[in-house]
């Protein structure tokens, strides 16, 4: 298996990647300003909120977009179809995962993150700059469907006969705090999951034997059928994100829990 993530060392050794900064914080500020104070040579911002996301609503605060928005997106941010993508943020890649995974998804088939983000590329010692590149347009092709996704219903359905994983705070899953949506709890059947031990202290991501028997404890193993959400379908992009690099597949709620509230009659499950 060729592993989705790469080394400092390795990024700086690749040759006519497009590199993408997805710098984000909930509530701001917006994370252009991180990446004008300092990125990797190169590096074009990709912002999740316009990028890697259609408007919220209905679908959550962070749906996917339609494919031909994304295209335009990526097409306008160098991405081609027949060259490398690295993507790093600098929060132990919680938000580049949502860019791997819908490249990914929408049908590249060489998209790797930088694992422990631009905090490991200092820390390397390798150069950061205020320089802003005008890439080249892209020729990327959006073709939905290169790695499985979930509706409400189908999240559902896999929390009963597989293992439905919550990417969120612990706190957030028991219900007893709920910053962002409006209604606190969890989808029935799911199992409490933080994209935090995914990560060691350093942001990079555990090895996979680590991640096989931390995903093995909460039933997701070999043979079971998986799924992750979080909030809005970035953080549990996270959790499939170490799925992979664990050799095992899972599948993204998108919408996740802003989604299944904007459903009143849809359960809700505590402690």
């Amino acid at each position: 298996m060729t592993s989705p993530l790469i080394t400092p060392a390795g990024l700086a050794a690749l040759d006519g990647a497009t590199v993408l900064d997805v710098r984000w914080r909930l509530g701001g500020p917006p994370g252009e300003q991180f990446y004008r104070e300092g990125h990797i040579d190169g590096a074009v911002y990709c912002d999740l909120d316009t990028d890697l996301a259609a408007p919220p609503g209905p679908g959550g605060r962070h749906p996917l977009p339609g494919a031909a928005a994304f295209q335009r997106a990526m097409r306008r941010l160098g991405v081609s179809d027949g060259r490398p993508v690295v993507v790093y943020d600098d929060a132990g890649s919680a938000v580049a995962a949502r860019a791997w995974w819908a490249l990914r998804y929408f049908g590249h088939s060489d998209v790797r993150v930088l694992d422990g983000g631009l905090p490991a590329w200092i820390e390397a010692g390798l150069p950061v700059t205020k320089e802003i590149p005008q890439p080249e347009e892209g020729d990327f092709t959006a073709r939905p469907g290169g790695m499985p996704a979930l509706t409400a219903d189908e999240a559902s359905a896999l929390a009963r006969r597989g293992v439905l994983l919550d990417a969120r705070a612990g706190e957030r899953y028991r219900g007893e705090v709920e910053p962002v949506d409006p209604v606190a709890g969890h989808v029935p059947g799911a199992v409490s999951a933080p994209t935090t031990d995914n990560v060691g202290p350093d942001g990079r991501f555990l090895d996979p034997e680590s991640l096989r028997a931390r995903f093995a404890a909460l039933g997701a193993e070999a043979g079971v059928e998986a799924g992750a959400y979080c909030g809005s379908g970035v953080t549990a992009a996270h959790e499939v994100l170490a799925m992979e690099v664990a050799g095992l597949p899972a599948a993204l709620y998108v919408g996740s829990w802003s989604n299944w509230v904007a459903d009143p009659t849809r359960p809700v499950a505590t402690g």
